[in-house]
């Protein structure tokens, strides 16, 4: 199969607006919760969708009397909170379009994402947000209202907006149409200067709407998820909108650190996160059960969970493998489920690639990992697996209303009720990346007999060897990054005579590692790139990788470096990709020393 359509299950409506989701859902639910705050004493408040709407049309209120006109676009600085979907929908509600910006982002993106946007206003959540606007102020005259989170200036908004009748807020959320306008999303600038992607209220609507029904069971009515990643993305975005239209109760918590206690209290029915924090959670698991004495009992558990998952795809587990499991579920996984809440029953997951070990052990967990697979310019989800057509290593099927075609070079092509309206201010770009409807998403992929999309890796990615040999570097860096002391990988060897890589270790996870392996804990990064257990570690996950391609396609060599990649650095973008362009640009010494004659101590591969 090279090309499948599924057609929407919810007829369109060109009328209906991000606004309109909560308008239906007051209509539908006044009294049900819609969100949680949290409180001092660890629990949480509940906020209904009558009071939701109540402070979203008085915040819509404020920001009409401060002048915002229809189609004004307002850049927003603002970690993963309450007052960011509050902000969001009062400012549809307003006729604005929101302009999010990076929580992360330096003075120069700021400066760029306003100018380019156009827009006339910025929301800033506190004095740091504030402080790097303030280094660009100057370059940016069209920007002529800053309204700050920390000075109590949303209450202000309110205040002021008292004059304003509902009226007005209504003749000006009705003034846009489904085909207009709903935000900017700019790009993360991994490959070059940022795009504005322009995604229209039916985008975000249609979706919601379609996306609801195929994940029923997800957002069934008392369905709850407590948010952690940045809202500023779209895939976060967009679940905070589809909440909203399906009624989930949403709560936040931008501290990862906190994230832990958060899930005991909350108690969410799913989560949304990205690879990485599956990761995370298995290997801290793995780790602390090595320390308390418990690393060989964790061991077979996960390798039993493992086996019992892919028995019941196969659609037969033996009695032994039922009783075993049953044995460890008590004994390891339900103390893990427990840690995770207890409740949560599935989880969405997106923006890299998810092992197929970790898709089975987290379904014998009982969580499904809903594993999906979009961009910004697809307003998030394009495929995703669903519960009722379920397949690990895969990115599920289109939703409704959504079409994937695979072209002869195997790119992926999108089209259908997701696809953006273009990049802002750019129609050269947005005349590259379309063929009629066909929006040509850069990745490389397979559609199998009955619909499933896998990625292989991004197109402008793949590595060519001197030998001629195409290596797709997703195939070799997911699996390595899994290993519990290897923070992230960039595979390399184009035009080289074979493929090498550049390996950085996970601070948080390297101590207890180091502990639990007769070691220093307190050892710095430098220390522990030089320390033979730990070049063997990474040996290992590598042999790992290689095991599942060719010798042409296997790293013979690595470097671990005695650093770290990170936004600050540079190295990642927000949402923790590697921006592979600038790593080979910063390393190029350091990449061109694997390939000399000398050898590389940090690690040779002998396959």
């Amino acid at each position: 199969m090279n090309e499948i359509y599924v057609p929407a299950v919810v007829p369109a409506d060109p009328e209906a607006t991000i606004s309109t989701l909560l308008v239906d859902r007051v209509a539908q639910t006044p009294d049900s919760p819609l969100f949680a705050l949290p409180t001092a004493d660890g629990g949480w408040e509940d906020v209904t969708s009558a009071e939701f709407h109540r402070q979203v049309v008085a915040l819509a209120k404020g920001f009409i009397a401060a002048g915002v006109k229809a189609g004004d676009r307002i850049g927003f600085i603002c970690r993963t909170r309450y007052e960011w979907t509050l902000v969001d929908f009062a400012a549809a509600f307003a006729g604005a379009v929101l302009v999010p910006i990076y929580e992360t982002s330096s003075p120069s993106q700021i400066a760029y994402i306003l100018t380019d946007s156009g827009a006339s206003a910025l929301i800033v959540e506190n004095a740091d947000h504030f402080a790097r606007f303030d280094e660009v102020r100057a370059d940016l005259p069209a920007v002529t209202q800053v309204w700050q989170m920390h000075l109590g200036d949303l209450e202000k908004l309110v205040a002021g907006g008292s004059g304003v009748t509902d009226a007005d807020v209504e003749e000006r959320r009705t003034i846009a149409k489904g085909s207009d306008l709903a935000t900017l999303i700019y790009t993360s600038g991994s490959t070059g200067t940022p795009k504005g992607c322009i995604l229209t209220h039916s985008n975000f609507v249609e979706l919601s709407r379609n996306a609801a029904v195929a994940m029923k069971e997800v957002v069934a009515p008392g369905a709850s998820t407590l948010l952690f990643i940045t809202t500023a993305h779209v895939f976060a975005r967009f679940i905070s909108i589809m909440s909203v239209h399906a009624g989930v109760k949403v709560g936040h918590q931008a501290d990862t650190k906190q994230l832990l206690p958060a899930l005991g209290s909350f108690k969410p029915s799913f989560l949304l996160a990205v690879p990485r924090v599956f990761e995370k959670v298995y290997n801290s698991a793995e780790q602390k059960a090595a320390a308390g004495g418990k690393g060989a009992i964790f061991e077979k558990a996960a390798h039993t969970a493992i086996e019992y998952s892919k028995a019941l795809d196969a659609g037969k587990v033996p009695l032994g493998l039922k009783l075993k499991f049953k044995l460890f579920d008590k004994l390891v996984l339900s103390k893990l489920r427990a840690a995770m809440g207890g409740n949560v029953k599935y989880a969405v997951s997106g923006s890299a690639p998810l092992g197929q070990h970790l898709g089975h052990f987290f379904r014998s967990l009982g969580v499904k990992i809903l594993e999906g697979y979009g961009l910004t310019e697809t307003t998030a989800p394009a495929t995703v697996n669903i519960v009722e057509k379920f397949k690990i290593g895969t990115v599920g099927t289109p939703l409704p209303g959504v079409g994937v075609k695979i072209a002869e070079d195997g790119e992926i092509l999108v089209k259908g009720v997701d696809v953006f309206g273009g990049y802002w201010n750019n129609p050269e770009a947005t005349a590259e990346v379309f063929t009629d409807e066909w929006f040509h998403t850069g990745d490389i992929g397979s559609l199998d007999d009955e619909g499933y999309l896998t990625i292989t890796g991004r197109k402008k990615e793949i590595i060519v060897t001197a030998g001629g040999k195409n290596v797709a570097p997703a195939a070799l860096e997911d699996p390595i990054r899994s290993n519990p002391i290897v923070g992230q990988v960039v595979v390399v060897g184009d035009q080289k005579p074979f493929i090498s890589a550049l390996i950085t270790l996970d601070s948080e996870m390297l101590p207890m590692w180091l502990n639990n392996n007769g070691e220093a804990g307190d050892m710095s990064l430098a220390e522990a790139a030089r320390n033979p257990k730990v070049i063997a570690e990474v040996q290992r996950a590598i042999d790992v990788a290689n095991a599942k391609v060719s010798r042409a396609e296997s790293i013979r060599k690595f470097k671990i470096l005695d650093i770290e990649f990170t936004e600050a650095s540079g190295h990642l973008t927000p949402k923790l990709s590697i921006k592979r362009n600038v790593i080979l640009k910063d390393f190029a010494p350091v990449i061109e020393e694997l390939y000399s004659a000398a050898p590389v101590t940090e690690g040779i591969s002998l396959r």
